[in-house]
């Protein structure tokens, strides 16, 4: 059977575009693969498209706005997700209106199609108490506990993404003076994150028991599983959410109901901006591609003290009523005034 144009060009898109021309990590082109998925899915399933007969002349704007409709209401997505997965076609159009001229017209009116304002979730993060406090519940007499002692140390201490954890090798680790660690973020961009000595004293000795400071594991995994594989998102967020539960019945006050990795790089951006470091530092730290995305912690921060301000506020200006409001003719007032 000849292969459709959707096929030829949906394969060169992920294949060739996505990770030699424009340079996207391995977890974007996964996350693009399954919007292209659920499409073929969808087609399939709601439009009775067998997915060797999909050509992209069926595919419309008008099909675009039912798949998107699709995914919130019988998938149950949320706002983002539909967001996510719509940047996802519209990158692919992008692509398309270049590669094919005919095509154009349909991409332009494609990319056409909005976003939808979500809500902001709200942002987690833990005061350094709270820190303190889930920091102590591994129990360290244990080889899993000095682990996960280790890790999430670490993942705090650098504000790093939880996918920057994951691929971590001992290559990118140097005890120099200062000591440093080396993070791949989005777009496969790599940053330097400076770290204090007594930072790294739980990872000195956790390498050094893993074996992990020889030559040869270099490209190893830095944190791993019981196979020795390195470890997965939800792995480290059963990790984080054991020793939450944990902290959070010694002190409910210092853990939040909802938790993720991601609070943890929430946490050290606010307690670095609290200590009065500056954004544009911050930024580096975090790998942000502009100081806007860091400036959501002044706000948060702005925020929160505004609120601390209103419990204690007591009203000392003189409760006096403007004169004009005694007088029931304005215009009088004012050429009296």
């Amino acid at each position: 059977m000849k292969p459709t144009d959707f096929s030829k060009y949906i394969s060169d898109f992920i294949s060739r575009y996505l990770p030699c021309e424009k340079g996207a990590s391995g977890n974007t082109i996964a996350a693009y693969r399954d919007t292209f998925v659920l499409l073929l899915k969808f087609t399939q399933e709601k439009l009775h498209i067998k997915i060797e007969k999909l050509t992209l002349d069926k595919i419309t704007k008008e099909t675009i706005l039912q798949f998107l409709d699709w995914i919130q209401k019988e998938r149950k997505c949320s706002g983002a997700t539909r967001n996510s997965r719509l940047a996802a076609i519209h990158s692919f159009y992008k692509y398309l209106q270049l590669e094919s001229l005919e095509h154009m017209h349909e991409s332009q009116k494609i990319l056409s199609i909005k976003f939808k304002n979500a809500p902001k979730e709200t942002m987690n993060y833990l005061t350094i108490d709270g820190i303190k406090l889930l920091l102590q519940q591994p129990d360290i007499t244990t080889i899993r506990g000095r682990r996960d002692l280790t890790l999430l140390s670490l993942m705090y201490d650098t504000g790093s993404r939880v996918q920057e954890i994951i691929d971590l090798t001992p290559s990118m680790i140097r005890f120099n003076k200062p000591p440093t660690i080396k993070v791949i973020g989005k777009g496969n961009k790599a940053r330097i994150i400076p770290m204090l000595d007594a930072q790294t004293e739980h990872l000195v000795h956790y390498m050094k028991e893993h074996m992990l400071n020889d030559y040869s594991a270099n490209m190893y995994p830095l944190f791993f599983n019981s196979r020795k594989d390195k470890l997965t998102r939800a792995g480290l967020n059963h990790i984080l959410n054991k020793y939450a539960a944990i902290a959070r019945k010694q002190n409910q006050s210092l853990i939040p109901e909802q938790i993720s990795c991601h609070s943890l790089r929430h946490s050290k951006a606010m307690h670095l901006l609290q200590a009065g470091v500056n954004l544009v530092y911050i930024r580096d730290i975090l790998g942000h591609v502009s100081i806007q995305t860091t400036e959501i912690y002044a706000r948060a921060d702005s925020k929160q003290k505004r609120e601390a301000i209103e419990k204690v506020y007591v009203n000392v200006s003189p409760n006096e009523k403007p004169r004009w409001t005694q007088d029931d003719n304005l215009l009088t007032w004012l050429k009296k005034f």
